[in-house]
């Protein structure tokens, strides 16, 4: 909708006007479309196979794509699309109760003051240096991506994190900058992370984990790119709060900082709690494969054990948590619409086809052009799917094999896939993840698009540079093939 708002910006009144697209109509329109093009695309498919390692999953088989034969070839009703939504809601339920679960906690952490105490308490010490903020943002998200593949536990401290941004005369944007920026930089350079690197490393046949410590080189340049591009704009922002790209949001609620921000015994040790509580998923991720069940029930005792130290009642914790449930409503949805997408894709039988196509349009090219070619094919590929693991067992049997007809060596193809994959994490609109996220912090994508689109190129540019460089110098720099 075009508007026209006059707004006040940390007490100054500021007229913005401009198209603001929701987040939420935006991706029912990619649901819309996706439909459309399974209507046009021919439908194929390739052959699967159960993973050797992982029988519950499969994997294609490459140079079995063929076209649907016309009589299992499918037309989708014209309703099709809103089946999808329901699909997609079953489809991503775990991301939408750890999204309901988490909220419900958060909230009655905050209603025991401990979260905002601790929060005004850093504010206090970093409120004139934003660097350090953002630095430290940098360093802790993106070593959770390198690693482990965190992403889904950087959701709850989204609120926290705009709390501070806005204390600190900076906005959303920063915030989502400084969670997002470094989480795909993390996904995109991975070294050990389980759900992307090590996954097209073993279908590939190079071996897991090789190559981390070039890997990690690689990401600290690009954290440094990634560094220059929010701070500069978190300092424009506090300088003119005018060009902010929300500066025609609303954060006067759910933002506020409360009035009792002392930080007593109590509330040191529900810090304390809650930091070892995420602590101890780390290790459990890390050492036993836990994933969202197991962070659902710490966060339950974490919001149980909160609840007992700050002296709240049950019906007071019952009241709480459903009124933090309650605020993720939207997120919750825009996740689940979100997945969709990618389930409209699959019934009309194209996603196949559009892999295929992308793919085959590679051979032939020298062994440079043929790398950065994938590069960009798994980037855009990761707009029809956007979950890592999925991406990996659907392009990589199919990269794999064209590595070898193009001259490229098969660690340089895994690189291809992992940075197509990480990089554009942080833009996609199908990305469920992020979507939420920007949500949760009422950033229409529409602004976070004009945020991160130059940096994204600045990055796949960078990117471009060490795939080509891997080619020819990656054994010595530890990129085994």
């Amino acid at each position: 909708m075009y508007t026209v708002r006059t707004i006040m910006t940390w007490g100054k009144p500021v007229q913005k006007r401009g198209i603001n697209i929701d987040s939420l109509a935006l991706i029912f329109g990619f649901i819309i479309f996706a439909q459309l093009l399974s209507y046009v695309i021919p439908q194929g498919t390739f052959d699967r196979v159960p993973y050797p390692d992982n029988p519950n999953r499969s994997m294609v088989v490459a140079g079995t794509y063929e076209l649907v034969a016309p009589e299992e070839a499918v037309t989708l009703p014209a309703w099709h699309f809103l089946e999808g939504v329901t699909k997609g809601l079953a489809d991503a339920q775990d991301i939408i109760f750890l999204i309901f679960i988490v909220g419900g906690v958060i909230e009655i952490l905050r209603k025991t003051g401990a979260i905002d105490a601790a929060l005004h308490r850093s504010v206090a010490h970093l409120g004139h240096s934003p660097w350090i903020l953002i630095l430290g943002c940098f360093a802790m998200f993106s070593l959770g991506s390198f690693t482990i593949g965190m992403g889904e536990e950087y959701v709850p401290l989204i609120p926290i994190i705009v709390t501070m941004t806005l204390a600190m005369r900076m906005d959303a944007v920063v915030a989502m900058g400084m969670v997002w920026v470094p989480y795909g930089i993390g996904w995109g350079c991975a070294g050990i992370n389980p759900f992307g690197v090590l996954i097209a490393q073993n279908i590939a046949g190079v071996p897991l984990t090789s190559g981390w410590e070039a890997r990690l080189v690689m990401m600290l340049v690009f954290l440094v790119l990634g560094f220059h591009h929010v701070y500069r704009y978190a300092m424009k922002v506090q300088k003119d709060p005018s060009t902010s790209l929300v500066a025609d949001i609303d954060y006067s609620n759910g933002f506020e900082a409360p009035h009792d921000i002392s930080m007593t015994k109590a509330r040191i040790a529900i810090i304390v709690l809650f930091f070892a509580g995420l602590a101890f998923f780390v290790w459990g991720a890390s050492n036993n494969g836990w994933f969202i069940v197991e962070l659902n029930s710490i966060f339950f005792a974490i919001g149980l054990i909160a609840a007992v130290v700050a002296r709240m009642g049950p019906a007071e914790v019952s009241r709480t948590f459903l009124e933090g449930c309650a605020k993720m409503t939207a997120p919750a949805l825009i996740v689940g619409f979100a997945r969709a997408i990618a389930i409209v894709l699959e019934d009309g039988q194209i996603i196949d086809s559009i892999v295929m196509s992308i793919a085959s349009a590679l051979e032939g090219f020298p062994a440079d052009v043929a790398a950065v070619g994938m590069l960009f094919v798994q980037s855009i590929t990761n707009f029809f799917i956007p979950s890592g693991t999925g991406q990996a067992f659907v392009t990589m049997p199919i990269m794999s094999p064209l590595a070898t007809l193009t001259g490229v060596p098969q660690q340089t193809a895994v690189l291809a896939f992992q940075m197509g994959d990480g990089f554009t994490n942080m833009i996609v609109p199908t990305s469920a993840l992020v979507m939420g996220a920007l949500a949760l912090g009422r950033v229409p994508y529409t602004a976070w698009f004009r945020f991160v689109g130059p940096l994204m190129i600045k990055i796949l540019v960078l990117a471009a540079i060490f795939i080509v460089l891997s080619i020819h110098f990656g054994e010595a720099v530890g990129l085994v093939s």
